[in-house]
């Protein structure tokens, strides 16, 4: 088992706090984002960790970790940056976005699925976006799941029939070998052969994660739900990381 954080991203909603450091390296209570997710895959037997960089990438520096830069960071997105690490997905591998805190039992629990896309999902993700007014409800990564599966991923997704829930990507997924060789194959034959608007994005390379993924199930592939009821933040505002101090300190 691998793990992969994506730690690129400029962090230009937290204002002076993003201007000059990687959201990932934002500091909670004396330990930034970066080291907690660290530490967490660690105790879980995960020694194997690449962080993907970017912004101010010489300001990340951990001990026994892996790092690729995506050196066209500024020109591109979150899926780009995850196939700057292509080399490690010859096994198993966890995937996490670097801007967000959570408790190690997320990680168990994702470790203990056996499909081959575990996608982390939590259902009562509205009742977070209540008063967030630096990153409104329009903004949320929603799923729509049928039958135990995901169909369809997209921002702001907010009707489903009775047979569906809609649900949030939390920027955590699982993959099995098989499932890492799949998202990689699909990667390369669309860098050969795509140059349009990519679902979402105006391109694949400007493409979120949650456009490869919708690519994924649109190709056939089963993307199965997690869902997570632990302790999550996402640490995208200056808002956001008020917010999860004040619910940390609790």
């Amino acid at each position: 088992m691998k793990a992969i954080i994506l730690a690129a991203g400029l962090g230009s909603r937290l204002g002076s706090l993003g201007k000059n450091t990687p959201k990932g390296m934002i500091t909670v209570f004396g330990k930034t984002l970066l080291e907690r997710q660290i530490e967490i895959f660690q105790n879980c037997g995960i020694n194997d960790i690449t962080i993907v960089t970017g912004h101010n990438s010489n300001s990340i520096n951990f001990p026994n970790v892996n790092y690729i830069k995506n050196n066209n960071y500024a020109t591109t997105n979150m899926n780009e940056s995850l196939f700057c690490a292509r080399e490690k997905f010859d096994d198993s591998i966890l995937i996490s976005y670097s801007d967000i805190i959570y408790e190690q039992k997320i990680i168990e629990q994702l470790l203990q699925s056996k499909f081959d896309f575990s996608i982390g999902i939590r259902l009562n993700w509205k009742e977070s976006y209540e008063n967030r007014l630096q990153h409104p409800l329009s903004e949320a990564e929603n799923v729509i799941i049928e039958n135990q599966k995901i169909i369809y991923l997209r921002k702001n997704l907010l009707t489903c029939t009775q047979d569906q829930k809609i649900g949030e990507f939390l920027g955590l997924m699982k993959l099995t070998k098989k499932g890492s060789n799949e998202l990689l194959n699909k990667y390369l034959e669309l860098k050969q052969n795509h140059t349009k608007t990519f679902h979402s994005s105006e391109s694949l390379e400007k493409a979120y994660l949650t456009d490869m993924l919708q690519e994924m199930i649109d190709s056939g592939s089963t993307l199965n739900p997690v869902i997570l009821n632990h302790l999550w933040f996402e640490i995208d505002t200056t808002e956001d990381l008020k917010r999860a101090e004040k619910s940390l300190k609790i």
